[in-house]
């Protein structure tokens, strides 16, 4: 796995690269050496961040911790992608490595999701607006994401409610 690690308001010491390769490279046994991983360590306030995107075969994999220590959260984040990658064991084997999910004793305590349930469905008339006014109707929902034509282009679009409070915007095409 190919991993560049990358610092915001942080300096990456050589000893916080090693140890984040040296704990992610745990996951070496899912992917192959084709697999980019984006390592992002920050620091707001007293919460040290850590960032931690996989890019396997038109997959994404994304975990981030917040600990007082960086060196603490490094080594949850990849029990994290971890966690994710056996949870969904089965419909992903097909794509990992042969024999990433050998059985392991370590790891029988996670329960794997074996399909998904759809409890609720919705249909609705998506009328064209503007990005602001999505924000707006999604708020006023009281939704984490609300999908909408884009009035300027009439392709669909998703607002999202980030984590830091911010707002994003994905471009569906």
């Amino acid at each position: 796995m190919k991993i560049t690690t990358t610092g915001r308001k942080i300096d990456v010491t050589e000893g916080l690269r090693s140890y984040t390769e040296r704990k992610l490279s745990k996951l070496d046994k899912f992917f192959n050496e084709n697999t980019a991983a984006q390592v992002t360590l920050s620091v707001q306030k007293d919460d040290h961040i850590i960032e931690v995107t996989v890019y396997h075969e038109g997959m994404i994999f994304r975990a981030e911790v917040r600990d007082a220590d960086m060196y603490a959260a490094i080594d949850r984040v990849a029990d994290v992608i971890e966690r994710q990658i056996r949870k969904q064991k089965t419909r992903l084997e097909k794509k990992f490595r042969a024999g990433a999910f050998e059985p392991n004793d370590l790891y029988f305590d996670i329960e794997e999701e074996k399909e998904f349930k759809i409890v609720k469905t919705k249909k609705y008339d998506a009328k064209p607006m503007s990005v602001e006014e999505a924000i707006l109707q999604m708020n006023l929902l009281g939704h984490e994401f609300y999908i909408f034509n884009n009035a300027e282009t009439l392709d669909k679009e998703v607002v999202y409610k980030r984590k830091d409070g911010n707002y994003g915007l994905i471009e569906l095409t």
